[in-house]
């Protein structure tokens, strides 16, 4: 059996969501479950789009988060669509957080 943890989904505007993820399920899928959108693309981790920053607590990614650099996975960046949660969590979520990566050359 597969232990359930409680995730609670943080957005900027101060809203948040509390989900419960199952061991081997992803975030993302978890939170669809839960019927709580959020963004996503592939669900392979290669382009980025589910990104999310985790707060607090633990995850492990399915596989390998190609989407992220190395300093991004540093950062706290996972992949809900391969993450799964290993402990409870607190993790920002949105668009904007997704858009943190992107490089503004006039920055």
């Amino acid at each position: 059996m597969s232990h359930r943890h409680r995730v609670e989904l943080v957005r900027r505007d101060g809203r948040s969501e509390i989900i419960r993820a199952d061991g081997d399920e992803s975030i993302l899928e978890a939170a669809e479950r839960a019927e709580v959108g959020l963004p996503f693309g592939c669900r392979i981790g290669a382009c980025a789009t589910c990104t999310g920053r985790l707060l607090d607590g633990r995850v492990e990614h399915a596989r390998p988060p190609n989407a992220l650099k190395p300093r991004f996975l540093d950062e706290g960046y996972v992949l809900l669509c391969i993450a799964r949660a290993r402990a409870d969590c607190r993790i920002e979520v949105g668009v904007d957080v997704q858009t943190d990566l992107v490089t503004n050359p006039w920055k």
